[in-house]
């Protein structure tokens, strides 16, 4: 099965990352999916963008982000640190705003245990690595590993324990190839029209 083609904080390639901009650019590409990630801005309003919030800037918030997205792509949300924003509920109030078809993606196990909580109907993805085991992702529907730590056994292991499997962030045609024959489920890259060309299936 061809991997899904994940646009990366949008077609953060072609316009800037977790912008407007970049979601619709992604839509134009034919990207499977979006992802972004979320905060909470230090007055609560849920907003989109990799670093924490800082004062001295503009950012979508993740409301206007799914008004521009929903119903034209899929949709991956990366709870970015969710234990630093547990006064703001952070968790609860994303899955307020979300479809059921949305995935939830988090390096927290806790704060996707939460998820499945609360809406069990909702994917979440958990990112391993950096001392988050395999195991600890119990539950979820995916893992996402590093593209530049990830073994072919890992990622064999993984699957065979009935996780779909993803990588970030790719970026290149040769390694798209190699990890799609390697079967995994999605590539989270910054250039989706390349994703889109490299994996497509031959014609004929």
């Amino acid at each position: 099965m061809t991997p899904l083609v994940i646009a990366h904080r949008g077609a953060s390639w072609d316009e800037p990352e977790n912008t407007l901009p970049a979601f619709r650019r992604a839509i134009e590409l034919g990207a499977d999916y979006v992802e972004f990630d979320v905060h909470a801005a230090r007055d609560g309003r849920l907003v989109v963008g990799h670093d924490r919030p800082r004062a001295s800037r503009d950012y979508p918030t993740l409301a206007e982000v799914l008004d521009v997205v929903n119903g034209r792509i899929g949709v991956m949300v990366e709870l970015k640190h969710p234990y630093l924003y547990r006064r703001h509920d952070i968790v609860r109030r994303t899955l307020e705003l979300v479809d059921d078809d949305a995935v939830i993606i988090s390096f927290e196990p806790g704060a996707l245990r939460t998820v499945r909580k609360l809406r069990p109907k909702v994917r979440t993805l958990q990112h391993v690595g950096f001392g988050v085991t395999l195991k600890r992702a119990a539950g979820a529907w995916g893992v996402g590993f590093m593209n530049e730590r990830v073994a072919p056994r890992a990622l064999a292991r993984a699957q065979a324990a009935g996780f779909a499997t993803t990588v970030y962030t790719v970026n290149e045609a040769a390694r798209m190839l190699e990890l799609a024959s390697l079967g995994v489920s999605g590539i989270f890259t910054d250039r989706p029209d390349l994703a889109r060309r490299t994996l497509a299936p031959p014609s004929g």
